[in-house]
């Protein structure tokens, strides 16, 4: 009967359970990383945007700012802006938003995608994250005073 040597074996056994172990490890960081990522973008559009609007002297540019301020705050996180559907409503007045003490809350909505995943794999599982954030800013007391 001869014995076996197991000289050399457990660095292979090591790099063996280690990628097994390693893979999916380093994975899902970037997963966390990708929605994390989206999450503080959506968070600081939103706030961004609402407090813009909120200081605007019209409607018009109030809206052309917070589109700005929405596409400058994703593009900064690395998210597509296209990807984002915004919406802002106005109250107790929906149908002026800048009304004195009045209240303008924007919400974005949006798709954070998984990386690395192709979009041929879309079937019964998601290969993507929806996320929504909202924020509520109050128009001053004092706006269009002056």
């Amino acid at each position: 009967m001869r014995v076996r040597s197991d000289d050399g074996s457990a660095s292979l056994e090591f790099v063996t359970v280690g990628m097994i172990l390693l893979i999916p490890l380093v994975y899902l960081v970037l997963v966390m990383s990708a929605i994390q990522a989206g999450a503080l973008a959506a968070e600081g559009a939103v706030r961004h945007a609402a407090r813009v609007f909120v200081q605007s002297r019209s409607v018009q540019t109030a809206e052309a700012s917070a589109a700005t301020a929405i596409e400058f705050a994703l593009a900064d996180h690395g998210v597509d802006p296209e990807s984002a559907r915004v919406t802002i409503s106005c109250s107790p007045v929906p149908a002026n938003c800048l009304t004195r003490q009045g209240f303008v809350t924007v919400r974005v909505d949006l798709t954070v995608p998984l990386p690395f995943v192709p979009p041929v794999l879309q079937g019964n599982f998601p290969i993507s994250v929806p996320l929504r954030s909202t924020a509520t800013e109050q128009v001053s007391r004092f706006w269009g005073a002056g």
